[in-house]
């Protein structure tokens, strides 16, 4: 498989393993950089260089959407420049797999990959600035809206089938997996097919030949 491709490229399609398996590594690369974060953390207060260890693996897509938010850039001062920019450059890696394999997802569903608007994005805005709304029943139907969007979104991306056969944003990623397994195997040298027997009397003498036409 072409990784840079899968992780990075708009075009094409994959199927829902494809995209479970790209949280996956951006899971497993955030809990490394927050390793590295935390373990590799000079502090110099007395003139000495100290190692610090704290695992803190706050790396996550709700991240994404504080980029947006006045509130979330008091707490960005407290962060040393190390950290800072392991977060930045963090997010930044994290957003662009997610938005290049999730909209390579949406073609697999037939869809513009645009829709990952209404699916993601929308609902994450809301989620983030949802305790800044008025507390009313007027608000209800924001929230519902959001809350069916993002559940649309994730039955339609992680848990559908894709679109059976070429669309138009590509082949069948699982046309290939199929055409394997419904190969025929070998057939195997059947000997009493391709041996005969001659009795003693014929010519040539007797005895086990294989047959001409074999």
């Amino acid at each position: 498989m072409d990784w840079t491709w899968y992780l990075f490229r708009f075009d094409g399609r994959i199927n829902r393993a494809l995209l479970w398996q790209a949280l996956l590594i951006v899971a497993l690369l955030a809990a490394l950089l927050g390793v590295i974060g935390q373990v590799i953390h000079l502090v110099s207060a007395d003139g000495a260089l100290k190692l610090s260890l704290k695992l803190d693996f706050d790396f996550g897509l709700d991240d994404l959407f504080k980029l947006v938010d006045p509130r979330a850039y008091r707490s960005l001062a407290s962060l040393d420049r190390t950290n800072l920019i392991l977060k930045a450059l963090g997010l930044s890696l994290f957003l662009w797999i997610f938005l290049a394999t999730s909209i390579k997802r949406l073609h697999d569903r037939d869809r513009n990959g645009w829709w990952i608007v209404s699916f993601f994005f929308l609902p994450g805005l809301y989620n983030q600035f949802s305790d800044l709304l008025p507390d009313s029943y007027w608000m209800l139907p924001f929230w519902l809206v959001a809350s069916i969007l993002w559940l649309w979104g994730l039955v339609e991306m992680f848990c559908m089938r894709g679109s059976e056969g070429s669309n138009r944003f590509g082949p069948d990623p699982l046309a290939d997996i199929e055409d394997r397994s419904a190969t025929p195997p070998a057939k195997s040298w059947d000997q009493s097919r391709e041996i005969e027997f001659v009795p003693p009397s014929a010519s040539p003498p007797g005895g086990m030949h294989v047959k001409r036409n074999a």
